[in-house]
């Protein structure tokens, strides 16, 4: 090979990114907030190997993980994480609580005590899965509407269910947050001076509000006014615009605005990416992360 022929094949080996499987070259410049995407949104650059995703997002800038699914993985696979976690100095977000039924049947508002029950169980079973990996925060829904009770029974019983939820969250510094949601009209929980009003009932920093912006835009509007209004009772936030649920600058929120004013908040906790790639392959996960770098001002 020629001199000419070697400094052309450098020069376009410089204009490809150093996306190859596991750790890149050099690590991309950190975001200035800390956003955590989840497993399977890089997995065309990084593979399906959790451990290998978590290492790009790593090298893109990303702080920090969430991981809805963590308490249905394996307990090895959790641990590995947990380590992988440690030694890139990323934060871990939300996992979901899960138990039969989480939002899609009446569940806390019956008052029924094999609800309870369930519940009480998984978040014994959060509290050892939230060790494994450092989480601090952990994803509640108290279910659906129970038609033929007054809506202020049905307060009372989340309440109550909640109240007994603190009582095994609290001790191991783990946070249940309350998600309001828009996916159906059936939904209990679905206004953030709703969940406001449930955390001051139950008094505990293990009780805070999940402020997920995809749904309150579709619920309420008005983002920036009620996360204010909102805001001593909030301990996460989550990203999705609308319509479409995909990554910020795709719908009609505008999320520079919004992640300018946390900066200005002093913000430092986690925002969890709970959204799609609104483009397919490797150019929508390239495309996802440029949105996140035009709007992380």
């Amino acid at each position: 090979m020629n001199r000419r022929d070697f400094a052309s094949l450098l020069g376009a080996s410089l204009l490809i990114p150093s996306f190859s499987k596991g750790s890149a070259i050099v690590r991309e410049k950190q975001f200035e907030l800390n956003y955590a995407p989840h497993f399977g949104m890089f997995k065309n650059h990084a593979g399906p190997s959790e451990l290998d995703q978590l290492q790009f997002m790593y090298d893109q800038g990303f702080t920090a993980l969430e991981d809805n699914e963590l308490m249905e993985r394996p307990v090895a696979l959790q641990e590995k994480i947990g380590e992988k976690l440690a030694k890139l100095n990323m934060k871990m977000g939300v996992f979901v609580i899960k138990f039969d039924g989480f939002f899609d049947k009446q569940t806390m508002t019956t008052g029924k005590k094999e609800w309870t029950d369930l519940f009480l169980a998984s978040c014994r079973k959060a509290v050892e899965t939230s060790k494994r990996v450092n989480a601090k925060w952990a994803t509640v829904v108290p279910g659906n509407f129970t038609r033929n009770l007054p809506i202020g029974i049905q307060t009372g019983h989340v309440i109550d269910n909640l109240k007994r939820a603190v009582e095994i969250l609290e001790p191991a510094g783990l946070t249940m947050v309350l998600e309001p949601l828009s996916d159906n009209s059936d939904l209990f929980l679905r206004y953030s001076d709703q969940t406001y009003s449930i955390c001051r009932a139950v008094g505990s920093p293990s009780c805070k509000i999940l402020f997920d912006m995809y749904h309150m835009q579709r619920n309420e509007g008005n983002l920036i006014a009620n996360m204010d209004k909102c805001w001593e009772e909030i301990a996460y936030l989550q990203i999705g615009d609308n319509p479409g649920r995909k990554e910020p600058t795709t719908g009609e929120v505008n999320y520079q605005n919004i992640f300018r004013h946390l900066k200005q908040k002093g913000y430092t906790g986690v925002l969890g990416m709970e959204h799609g790639n609104s483009k397919p392959g490797k150019d929508g996960e390239l495309a996802l992360i440029d949105a996140y770098r035009k709007s992380d001002v």
